[in-house]
């Protein structure tokens, strides 16, 4: 007769999976380091961060969009952002664009984890990005470079140079996987 066991070879109780996000719980505005993260309501609030950066906005119809928030003056002044389009089960991400004066790099890095929340929550696969010059967040959330033939057909010929992939933070996924999504 075979023993089974309950806990993990030193004795001690096994990891659990880590909870599964919902929809409601991934968007969620969060704070961090004085900035506030949050869905912005209305897409179109992004586009003078685009337009001043002058990074391209996305002639198609938006899925979500993430903003970050300064309180200055009373009021909200809007920072950083990051939208994305939607084709299938895969998104491609326009942005983040951020002007906030510090800790640029890290109100973008903040941005980029409300949307994987929010896009593994809704359900999708992939998650496709420009670089725009932030290969090291891009990395750091497991992020792979692509080919451009990658991209599936809903969301090619989009402009830019260089893409980025991800697929629940592994590089562990083949091209074939990319080109059903």
């Amino acid at each position: 007769m075979a023993r089974s066991r309950t806990g993990s070879r030193a004795g001690g109780v096994r990891p659990t999976a880590a909870p599964v996000l919902t929809l409601a719980s991934a968007t969620v505005p969060r704070v961090w380091q004085g900035f506030g993260y949050r869905p912005l309501p209305d897409a179109a609030l992004a586009r003078p961060l685009f337009d001043y950066a002058a990074v391209p906005w996305p002639a198609t119809e938006l899925e979500f969009a993430w903003g970050a928030a300064t309180v200055a003056d009373g009021g909200e002044r809007l920072v950083g952002a990051v939208v994305a389009e939607r084709s299938g089960t895969a998104i491609l991400l326009h942005g983040p664009v951020v002007v906030a004066e510090t800790e640029p790099l890290e109100v973008a890095t903040q941005l980029v984890a409300a949307v994987i929340d929010h896009a593994t929550a809704a359900g999708v696969a992939t998650l496709f990005a420009r670089p725009l010059s932030l290969d090291r967040v891009w990395v750091r959330f497991g992020f792979i470079p692509l080919p451009e033939s990658t991209l599936p057909p809903g969301l090619a010929g989009r402009p830019g140079i260089g893409l980025y992939a991800w697929r629940g933070g592994s590089a562990l996924w083949t091209l074939r996987e990319t080109a059903r999504d």
